[in-house]
């Protein structure tokens, strides 16, 4: 797959993003190879030359000068395209060069970010909205920014991810924030130690129900329930969880919770085979979108700032390759932030719509991340931050993850919460980067939290695992 988003930057009849609209090969249903240009300078009608004719440096050249143009017109793609058509190609390239040192540019950031020891990559996702920052940076440019050449692969769901991530098939993969945790420590699969540099999204997960239960909105009322979740290890089984049984139900006991991929929690849903789930977007949205369910609520109002789906990859190819996973860390960290804007939502939406991407209708989409949205009781919400992004990894929510793990029984003896979640998420490392690009980064990486009104205390982990009425311990 090769990225439409590193064409020609001065040549205003060709868009370097992909969108619903767009009619290149990649979008196009039934293809699957789009070609592009690879000319940095003004086009000259020559042939484009393939991809692996570039070399690492080359491709740098190429993201930089790219990177540059998209900065100057603030990553809007019609400003950028009505003044190249006005100007021309080669006129806007003249007045760019005689403002901004180019060459000094390419120069600086290949020393600071060092050569990169591999620059085609191959970065796995589930197509659900937590996974925004991953996929609009592929056709949004934020990967070729840093000299990256990134296949992002859809994937059915987080066994396949966590598979294919332990096999090496992945440099690095979209995540459930509990899985380094998991993965590292064994549990669910073989120890492979994984780190976690960036926090995708907070937020934007709901508990949905079947249309036929809207007299049933008290969680008393749900035993026999059948619920779908996501995986074993993710934040939608561990707040479903504790949301039941703060209200008296016993979620091994009192119901079923299923593990369904999140593709098809709508169908499950429509067949009568879950009564409702506690799933990431755009599946809660599009249970409404087709009448099949409806908003129950949104996990912000469970734990407001939870987070939820992460940036991971193994501690060997951190180690194996560390400027290009520096390059890569960045990309992601830089494509957050621009998602965490919520005057970029309506763009990030169209440029993630398409079929190799969430494959979703925009309108969908947009009420997520905007948080303008049917419930499906018959009204409209305004919540703005139903989802919102945030890369910073706090070390207080990995070990409220680890003792949740321990509370359901998914991992026994003596844990070293501290230890593990500071192995794991690399909140120090994460912080000097987003200081580096510019960003705010917290002073700290323990903090409290209220969850249902209760305040989580990582000092008193293991207390707090052992607390509560319903559990496995």
């Amino acid at each position: 797959m090769t990225t439409k988003s590193l064409g020609n930057p001065f040549d205003g009849d060709k868009s370097l993003i992909h969108a619903k609209t767009c009619g290149c090969p990649e979008c196009k249903p039934g293809d699957s190879t789009p070609s592009i240009s690879l000319d940095l300078k003004p086009s000259t009608g020559q042939q484009a030359v393939a991809d692996e004719h570039l070399d690492s440096e080359a491709m740098m050249d190429r993201a930089i000068e790219g990177a540059v143009v998209r900065s100057v017109f603030g990553h809007n793609e019609h400003s950028r395209r009505a003044f190249m058509k006005m100007m021309g190609a080669g006129t806007a390239a003249a007045v760019l060069g005689s403002v901004f040192p180019m060459e000094k540019a390419k120069a600086a950031v290949k020393e600071s970010l060092g050569k990169l020891e591999k620059t085609k990559l191959n970065v796995g996702f589930v197509p659900i909205t937590c996974a925004t920052p991953i996929i609009m940076a592929h056709p949004m440019g934020f990967y070729e920014r840093y000299g990256l050449d990134v296949t992002v692969t859809k994937t059915a769901g987080w066994a396949v991810a966590r598979d294919k991530s332990l096999a090496g098939e992945y440099d690095a993969s979209h995540m459930l924030t509990p899985m380094p945790l998991a993965m590292t420590m064994g549990a669910g699969s073989t120890p492979e130690p994984f780190i976690m540099p960036a926090v995708e999204n907070i937020n934007g997960q709901a508990i949905v129900l079947h249309v036929d239960h809207k007299d049933k909105r008290d969680p008393k009322q749900w035993k026999g329930f059948k619920f779908g979740v996501p995986f074993e290890y993710s934040m939608h089984n561990f707040l479903l969880r504790y949301y039941l049984a703060e209200n008296g139900i016993d979620p091994d006991k009192d119901v079923q919770i299923r593990v369904v991929p999140p593709p098809e929690m709508v169908a499950n849903l429509r067949a009568g085979n879950l009564d409702g789930y506690l799933s990431p977007d755009p599946f809660n949205q599009r249970a409404v979108w087709e009448k099949v369910g409806f908003i129950h609520m949104l996990t912000k109002d469970i734990w407001e700032g939870h987070p939820c789906c992460a940036f991971a990859c193994s501690k060997q190819f951190a180690t194996q390759n560390p400027n290009t996973y520096g390059a890569l860390l960045r990309a992601i960290i830089d494509a957050t932030q621009y998602s965490n804007n919520p005057d970029n939502r309506k763009e990030i939406s169209e440029a993630i719509a398409p079929k190799n991407y969430l494959n979703q209708p925009v309108p969908v989409i947009q009420q997520v991340l905007t948080g303008y949205y049917a419930d499906g009781l018959g009204e409209v919400k305004d919540v703005p931050d139903r989802i919102d992004f945030d890369p910073f990894p706090w070390h207080s929510m990995g070990v409220w993850i680890l003792t949740q793990m321990k509370r359901w029984g998914y991992i026994e003896g003596d844990v070293d919460y501290k230890g593990i979640a500071e192995q794991v998420y690399l909140a120090s490392e994460t912080g000097k980067i987003m200081e580096e690009l510019g960003y705010t980064a917290p002073d700290k990486t323990y903090k409290t939290h209220t969850i249902m009104g209760k305040t989580f205390d990582s000092d008193r982990a293991e207390e707090y695992a052992r607390s509560f009425d319903i559990g496995r311990v």
